[in-house]
């Protein structure tokens, strides 16, 4: 029962991986950047994908537009039987089909739906380490995190949670046809994210208020304007109304969600100098 997981290098992919690994499922890493433990697998490349499916049953999968119809020919002709794709929450949020990130998950989301392959879509909320994207050129150079909302509540959930739920639904029965939505365990605001990363580091973390057009400016300079906009749109959606927060983590794993706090304890080191 060889599993391939696609980005097996990227945040949640690796932990994917690590989990399966240790469940005692064959794992095959699949890379863009293949070397000696990674196969070449592209999703942009579909003449890539029949040598990294040969032989699998089972595949983690992120969502790539462009790429999902030649990966369901590949994958329905190698025989896999089981996908799991790591998915966006905002598939569910209202305004879903003008937000251009879900309409691109929903995209691959409808194409395994009709490809006859059993499925189950995790859709999570926001990343925990998007942290690393908005705030780690501060922390690290010592300088005042530039926050337009600093009470803005969000609830991140980690990567680690993300790839345990995949985990599960790899190697346990009855996770065919779901989608979990997770959001993580606590709403926390802004200013209390930086805080939890100023405990892990060993020090206070000043924190300067900006407009929303200097945060907007600040997060072009690490994303993409489309990343920018789902989190200026978090982060202001945070500051009218409290945020979701999911106990689907513990549910279907048996063990708690990552708080914000012990993420940052694991991360501390990404955001020293």
């Amino acid at each position: 029962m060889v599993t391939v997981v696609f980005g097996a290098r990227g945040n949640v992919g690796r932990h994917v991986a690590a989990g399966l690994t240790a469940a005692g499922v064959p794992v095959r890493p699949a890379s863009r950047t293949p070397d000696a433990s990674h196969v070449a697998a592209d999703l942009d490349v579909p003449e890539t994908l029949p040598a990294a499916l040969e032989g699998a049953s089972q595949v983690f999968l992120y969502a790539k537009p462009a790429g999902i119809g030649g990966f369901v020919a590949a994958a329905r002709s190698a025989g896999v039987e089981r996908v799991v794709l790591l998915s966006s929450g905002a598939v569910v949020q209202p305004g879903a089909d003008r937000n251009p990130i879900a309409r691109d998950h929903r995209v691959v989301e409808s194409a395994l739906e009709e490809s006859g392959l059993s499925w189950t879509f995790i859709r999570p909320g926001m990343f925990a380490t998007n942290a690393r994207w908005w705030w780690t050129r501060a922390i690290k150079d010592g300088e005042a995190v530039r926050l337009p909302y600093p009470q803005a509540l969000t609830a991140p959930v980690s990567e680690r949670d993300m790839a345990a739920l995949a985990v599960t639904a790899l190697t346990e029965r009855g996770h065919g046809r779901q989608a979990y939505t997770v959001y993580g365990p606590q709403a926390l605001t802004l200013r209390e994210q930086v805080g939890h990363i100023g405990a892990a580091i060993g020090r206070k973390i000043a924190i300067e208020l900006v407009t929303p057009e200097e945060a907007r400016a600040d997060l072009g300079r690490t994303m993409p304007a489309m990343g920018v906009e789902a989190v200026m749109r978090g982060w202001a959606a945070g500051a009218e109304a409290v945020p979701e927060t999911s106990a689907i983590v513990e549910k279907l794993t048996g063990r708690p969600a990552q708080t914000f706090a012990e993420w940052a304890q694991d991360h501390a080191d990404d955001f020293r100098p």
